[in-house]
Formats: structure tokens, sequence, C-alpha cells
């Protein structure tokens, strides 16, 4: 538990689920998912992409500045979500507020073409290390912004947004800034990316691969079962977008939302991509978050759960260790958005705040869970990265 809180005054996002708040809203009060069939290569894939909305949108930003033309999309997507997190927080660039704003992949589409081109005629273009450097995220942020307070980028895999949360509440706590600006962006609905998933054998299968096995009706409606905890395959499906929080010092009139706690663990590796099967990492860093609360207190928990058979069953076996008899409602959006990596942690932080303004619990269609009984008021949020890098936040309602 934190001995000051930190309140989050702003939160703004670009996803498969749109870019204004009540947008994003509409989409999770239904059941429907954002995956589509996208080609990369000579394959067939699913995966989550921007509406033509939010692309056209992206593409406003790109052209609205030379120098921002030939940028990668993970810092137009950081770009974007973050002019609308301050506007809405009513920051002022003289603020001086610090930027944490991390990514799993960086700039992976321009990585991909520089190494092609690179490939091709042994040559590399001028600008192919300073826009797939992963610093140049925050670092554009802060010059579209204007701000000259710290700034950082990071990658700790798909724990990375909540990771950014967790410097910005050290800096705030460390009293050398009393705002920051953090989240996620990500671009990864390329070729070679999509290509990693699946040598892992994680990657939902496509929805031909499922015919021809004869997969139930069901798992073609859904194509990542993220929360199904009785599924024999792997199903994550992969997103891009970016989502940002504004933080500020103690309990702001402005608050959406109240971090009361946070916590972290990292495993010790047995393989490159795995986790206990308890998840000990989860155990610790939610009991971290707790501190001194019954877990009876907690009301939902927005769990990580990326759809992999592995992943999803041993994040539940934590929470089974920590809460015993007394489980939260358990939900997750990655069966409607896909894995975001980095970003994904950030989207569940504004699902959770959602939830607690809304006061409506965003359900998973085709699992059996009990919806919270009462007023929700505290809302615990998961994330990990490949290797056990496991952060939880403990959200709470603004008094």
């Amino acid at each position: 538990m934190l001995k000051e809180p930190i309140s989050i005054t702003a939160i703004a996002s670009i996803s498969s689920l749109g870019f204004s708040t009540e947008e994003i809203w509409k989409n999770y009060l239904n059941d429907q998912h954002f995956f589509k069939e996208m080609t990369f290569g000579q394959n067939k894939e699913w995966g989550a992409a921007l509406s033509e909305e939010a692309k056209f949108e992206i593409e406003k930003l790109r052209n609205s500045d030379s120098n921002y033309q030939r940028l990668d999309n993970t810092v137009l997507f950081a770009i974007y979500a973050s002019r609308k997190a301050m506007a809405f927080a009513k920051w002022k660039a003289e603020d001086n507020f610090g930027i944490n704003i991390g990514s799993s992949r960086g700039a992976t589409a321009l990585f991909e073409k520089y190494h092609r081109e690179f490939i091709a005629s042994q040559k590399s273009s001028t600008l192919s290390s300073p826009t797939t450097t992963l610093g140049n995220i925050s670092s554009w942020v802060a010059n579209d912004l204007q701000t000259k307070g710290p700034e950082i980028s990071h990658s700790i895999t798909c724990s990375t947004a909540l990771h950014s949360l967790l410097n910005g509440v050290a800096w705030i706590n460390s009293g050398m800034t009393t705002k920051f600006l953090v989240g996620g962006s990500e671009a990864p609905l390329t070729p070679f990316t999509i290509a990693q998933m699946k040598a892992m054998k994680i990657y939902a299968k496509h929805k031909r691969s499922l015919r021809a096995e004869s997969r139930s009706n069901e798992s073609e409606k859904y194509p990542c079962q993220a929360l199904n905890l009785d599924k024999k395959q792997n199903t994550m499906i992969l997103g891009e977008g970016a989502a940002v929080a504004c933080l500020e010092k103690g309990n702001s009139s402005k608050a959406l939302a109240i971090i009361e706690g946070v916590g972290y663990a990292t495993e010790i590796l047995e393989h490159n991509t795995s986790i206990s099967t308890d998840a000990k990492c989860f155990q610790r860093s939610m009991k971290m978050a707790l501190g001194d609360l019954s877990p009876d207190e907690i009301d939902c928990i927005v769990m990580h759960a990326p759809g992999t058979v592995k992943g999803d069953n041993s994040e539940f076996e934590a929470i089974k260790k920590v809460f015993k008899n007394a489980l939260p409602a358990l939900t997750s959006n990655k069966w409607k958005v896909g894995h975001t990596f980095a970003t994904s942690g950030a989207l569940s932080i504004e699902l959770a705040v959602l939830m607690l303004q809304n006061q409506k619990f965003i359900e998973v269609p085709f699992i059996n869970n009990n919806s919270p009984q009462k007023k929700m008021n505290r809302i615990l949020v998961n994330s990990v990265g490949f290797g056990g890098n496991a952060v939880s936040i403990l959200l709470k309602l603004p008094n």
C-alpha cells in the first residue's frame, strides 16, 4: 500500500476499441471482438488493428509535421494518446511533467523495412538508427508536448506499461516531480512479429485451420479464448495501439481513480518465456499491492490472461493462492482487443477505471463468472512479461 495516494487524472488510448472514451466504453458494452483476417506476407492470420477512422487520425497526425512523416507507428500512437490525455488533465507544458512510455518491440515495422533494404543493398538509411531506437518514443512525445521534464523509455516485454506506472509512482513519491505521464505503445502487426509468435506455438489458429479441425462454433465466434481455463490450445492474438495515463501527487479532486497500492516481482527464469504453474511472481506482486488490506475488499481483478493455456491457468492458480475462498470477479479484455504487448497493461488500467466510473462489470462472454455483488470500490490490475516480470496495481474509486 502506498503511504500517500496518487491520482489518475486522465487516461487516453487509441486501439481497435476506438480513440474516444465514449466509443471505447460503448465497445466494451457489447460482446463483439475486434479481430479480423489480415495478410502477413503470404499468410492470413488474426489481428486486432486500428479501425479505419483511427488510422485516419494517425495519418492526419503523420502529415501535420514533416518531421513526423518517417516516424514509426509506435511513436505516432503514443503522441496521439498523449495529446488527448494532457488536454483532458489540463496539464501545461510549463508543468514540466515526466514522461515514461515504453514498448515491448519498439519500431517493428520500420526496423523490418530498414533491414530488408540493408539485405538488398548492404546499405542503411540515414534515419534507420534514430527512428528505431526505443528512446525515440518518449523523446518525440516530450517534443510534441513541449515539456522539459524527465523522459524515459524502456522495454520490460508485456508488463512494460505497468512498469512505466511504477516508475511514475516512484518519481512522484521521491518528491522530484508531482506529475508523470505513463503508458505503452505497440505496433506489432508485422510479418516477422507474427512469425515469432507462431514459432512459439502460442498464436491462435486462423479460422480456416479451425474449420479443418472441426473446432467448436464458440472458438470460431471468439478466436481468442482468454480466461477460458478449459481450452486445449493456445489462442493468443496480437493487437496494436497506445494507452497513457496522467498521474498526479495526492488525492486530486480531478481523480478518475486512486492508485492505492503497487506490487511487483520477478521469477527466477527456467525458460525464456515461462512462469511457474502457480505464478509465484503474481502471488508476490498481488500481496505487495494489497498490503494490509483483506483480500475480500477487492471487488474485481483485470487479469493479464493472454489467451495461452499455461499463461491463463498459472495466473488463475496464483489468484486462488492469494484470495483463497474470497475470489473476486475476474475479467480480461484480450478476448476482445488481443494482446497489445507493452500497451496491454495500460489498456487494462483504462478498463478498470471505466468500470469504476460507470459501476458496470465487463464480463468475458464465453465463461461462467460471477459479477461483483456490490458497488465496485477496488479493482486490482495484473500484467506480466516474458520471464515472469509481474506487476499488480490496486485502484480505488475516488471519495
